[in-house]
């Protein structure tokens, strides 16, 4: 069964990222991204010599947003390394607790050398990418930090989809999720966000979200997407011939990134299938 497909199964447990049960086993499979960033995860790593670690698993929608930024920046591993967060013995373990004090991943440490800025980890994944594009700024493409339309969606994204995605897969024991009583309700919510994000794309035609530049918009929202395209249909009221899962225009974008960018369809590969 596809990774996906887990998270409408798992309940949520020590050991668990949004439903979705971590391996105890020592190693996981690695997977090679299209630059020279490989994701590695094994209990039996030595720290480290990397001047960051990403803590993050190939299934993390909001891991996949930092992901997206170091695969299209061609960030190298000696820069930036990805380790499954059971290196540190899993999300509830002491030391991973250190780093991210929320057991949530993804989780960024600062190791290099040169940290002028006070503080050796960072947790939540728009400050992750918003460090990311401000300490690799030099290498392109920029994700359009300033950009008002990237940063709107962002923001909606971060504020009225993450936080009831679990509608898309916990079991119905973990509601209420937010102010949703049932599945039902967060789920006609969840959609009806996905609507609103598409009313701020305006009229103008474009590959990208914001034109024809990719942007934090875009590496925020695809892997999101990602879980709706697969996940919704299978909670419609009529299964044999469910509503679209995204609206028009997200559709079609999501479908011109999955099949004609190559960073893009790697990460919808590690989501789905990893």
């Amino acid at each position: 069964m596809k990774a996906v497909g887990f998270l409408i199964l798992a309940a949520a447990s020590i050991n668990t990222v949004a439903g979705f049960q971590l391996s105890t086993s020592k190693r996981i499979t690695t997977t090679t991204v299209p630059t020279q960033l490989t994701m590695t995860s094994t209990t039996e790593n030595p720290p480290s010599n990397a001047d960051h670690t990403l803590y993050d698993l190939p299934v993390s929608n909001n891991g996949a947003r930092c992901r997206i930024i170091l695969y299209k920046k061609n960030i190298s591993t000696k820069q930036v390394e990805i380790i499954s967060p059971m290196t540190l013995g899993g999300l509830k373990s002491e030391e991973y607790l250190k780093k991210s004090p929320q057991g949530l991943m993804p989780c960024l440490s600062i190791q290099k050398k040169d940290n002028p800025y006070g503080i050796t980890s960072l947790a939540e994944s728009d400050t992750i990418a918003r460090y990311l594009l401000s300490e690799y700024s030099t290498l392109s493409p920029s994700f359009l930090p300033d950009h008002p339309k990237s940063n709107q969606i962002c923001r909606w994204h971060d504020m009225y989809l993450t936080t009831i995605q679990g509608c898309l897969y916990k079991p119905a024991s973990r509601f209420p999720i937010g102010d949703y009583a049932d599945r039902k309700s967060a789920i006609a919510a969840y959609r009806k966000n996905l609507n609103i994000i598409e009313s701020f794309l305006g009229e103008e035609e474009s590959n990208y979200l914001c034109g024809e530049e990719v942007s934090l918009a875009d590496a925020a929202l695809f892997p999101s997407a990602v879980f709706a395209a697969y996940i919704l249909p299978k909670f419609d009221e009529d299964l044999e011939n469910p509503q679209p899962a995204l609206p028009p225009r997200l559709r079609k974008w999501f479908d011109n990134l999955r099949k004609n960018d190559e960073v893009f369809s790697k990460v919808y590969d590690e989501i789905m299938d990893p």
